[in-house]
């Protein structure tokens, strides 16, 4: 998938997840307290300043609950007004979970969930709730839900109104139960029923390793959960990392996660005892993490893969491989989300999570960017320039600069090429997800591997592009053809194979991918001026 495309689909997806599971280290079992950076220009001094604030807000509280015009939501004035407007007074990833989100924080967290295992999107014409795509090896998947398959009811209750969450909601249930989908398929004459028996819904953070040449391994890590650090492990074993001579590794437009699992995937590449990454807050000392892996990590070059979506933990990652020469870093600068959440539960199911250190690199590097003086709409949406603080600089253990001030700066910049008119038109419309149905509702679903559209198929999409009122010229058709040969190849490999083997055609597809294999070289250099550099340290520490 074109690093585009994958900008639109994730951008709302990340802000969500960057706020809600960025940089956890729950959940706590201390009392609440103070953020290590509160900004509220009144802040209570005392215990009797406190008691004094409480009183007012109950004042202020009574009188809105007697006089306003319209019967007030006590819940939605605390729990959506008071409580996360206090939390924006501190820093923009404090935040409090109701009960709800709470249990979807812990459910993301876990790893797992238990429900027929499919992705669920909305149509974007009709906002009808449609399968995006079945997760390889589920219930949905076994039973031959396909991508495009338009969902009309759960349970006999009919689902095509509803929202995306309320149709993921009531597929979820325990493990075992039975539920009735029925979908529309387009060339089907009448709707589908499918019966599925729940089951545990494994939430990869990891894709499946894979070769992209002979000795060049890559592999994408989505996000940080409790598995994650296993899930490499067993990757890489299972690819044969003792073949490895070059590996990718891809943290783009991963939001973060648990810090325990980015120190583990960090320590599978560093010496056992170098650190990984430190923290500081006014309530709590310095405290390092180290690498606890083999006394010496596993010896291949590395590329690693940020954009402006990484953040935390993936940039604990990339911050502490390069910090120690271990990996060259390509791609832009990450987001800059270096405070760490504490997670306290609360009452009635409900739970804060609370800033209370902040990250640094092992070179003494502050990953946070700077959010003094802007909203929060700014922090999150609004253009960013130049991170790096020139007062901050560190050098790595070879002595090369980095700077602090937000984010990871890579060694090698990319810039993603720009989508042209048609492009964006055509990714906006979800035109190949759309031809692809249609296509597989005329043809059969098994396609030879290796396809590739030919230009029967090509002028097929031609033809539909025109009927669903994409607008282009037969010069961007030209211009474009190769584009759109390998947009339409990956969307119809989630259908003819699996949503696994077109994440692979996407990857090799990739032009900032191709560039990371052309960079290896650079990575190689890296890892050899580490060894001699560690080999001249053990020669003096022996004579």
């Amino acid at each position: 998938m074109s690093s585009q495309r994958r900008y639109f689909l994730f951008v709302p997806l990340f802000l969500g997840l960057c706020a809600v599971i960025g940089g956890l280290v729950g959940p706590g079992t201390l009392p609440v307290a103070a953020a290590a950076q509160a900004s509220a220009p009144h802040a209570p001094s005392s215990d009797e300043d406190l008691k004094a604030s409480i009183q007012e807000f109950t004042r202020v509280y009574d009188a809105v609950n007697q006089n306003y015009a319209d019967k007030l939501s006590p819940d939605k004035a605390i729990y959506s007004g008071a409580i996360p407007g206090m939390l924006r007074t501190l820093d923009p990833h404090s935040n409090f979970f109701d009960p709800k989100e709470f249990a979807g924080l812990r459910e993301e967290q876990h790893g797992s969930y238990y429900g027929i295992g499919m992705m669920i999107g909305q149509q974007p014409r009709t906002g009808k709730p449609i399968v995006v795509h079945p997760f390889a090896g589920t219930p949905a998947y076994k039973a031959g839900i396909r991508p495009g398959d338009m969902l009309l009811e759960v349970n006999d209750k009919r689902v095509d109104n509803l929202s995306t969450s309320q149709v993921a909601e009531m597929l979820k249930g325990p493990k075992g139960t039975k539920v009735q989908v029925v979908v529309n398929r387009e060339g089907s004459a009448k709707p589908i029923t499918f019966n599925l028996v729940r089951d545990e819904i494994p939430r990869n953070s990891v894709w499946k390793a894979f070769w992209l040449k002979p000795g060049i391994a890559y592999i994408r890590i989505e996000s940080f959960t409790e598995t994650t650090g296993k899930e490499l492990e067993d990757n890489l074993k299972l690819l044969g990392e003792q073949n490895i001579h070059g590996l990718i590794l891809d943290l783009r437009e991963n939001p973060g996660g648990l810090l325990q699992e980015g120190v583990a995937v960090a320590g599978h590449w560093l010496d056992r005892g170098q650190v990984v990454v430190s923290h500081r807050g006014r309530a709590y000392s310095e405290k390092p993490y180290l690498a606890r892996g083999s006394q010496y990590g596993e010896n291949y070059p590395i590329v690693v893969l940020v954009n402006r979506y990484s953040a935390s933990a993936a940039e604990i990652v990339a911050g502490a491989l390069q910090d120690h020469d271990r990996a060259w870093i390509l791609g832009d600068t990450t987001f800059g989300k270096g405070l760490v959440q504490t997670v306290y539960p609360l009452s009635d199911n409900t739970g804060l999570a609370l800033t209370t250190q902040h990250y640094y690199t092992p070179s003494g590097r502050l990953i946070q960017r700077n959010y003094s003086n802007i909203s929060f709409l700014d922090y999150y949406y609004g253009k960013r320039g130049d991170s790096k603080d020139p007062t901050d600089i560190k050098q790595t253990d070879l002595g090369r600069t980095v700077f602090g001030g937000g984010g990871i700066t890579p060694d090698q910049k990319y810039d993603a090429p720009k989508m042209d008119g048609f492009q964006l038109n055509a990714i906006r419309k979800n035109s190949f997800f759309d031809f692809s149905s249609y296509y597989f509702s005329n043809h059969s679903t098994s396609l030879p591997q290796g396809w590739t559209p030919d230009e029967a198929t090509l002028e097929s999409l031609h033809d539909y592009l025109l009927k669903q009122g994409v607008q282009f010229t037969e010069a961007d058709w030209t211009k474009d053809h190769a584009w759109l040969r390998d947009q339409l190849r990956a969307q119809m490999y989630i259908t003819a194979f699996s949503f696994e083997d077109s994440q692979r055609v996407g990857v090799e597809q990739d032009p900032e991918v191709q560039l990371a294999v052309a960079a290896m070289p650079k990575a190689a250099n890296l890892l050899a001026e580490s060894k001699a550099r560690f080999e001249k340290q053990r020669a003096s520490l022996v004579h």
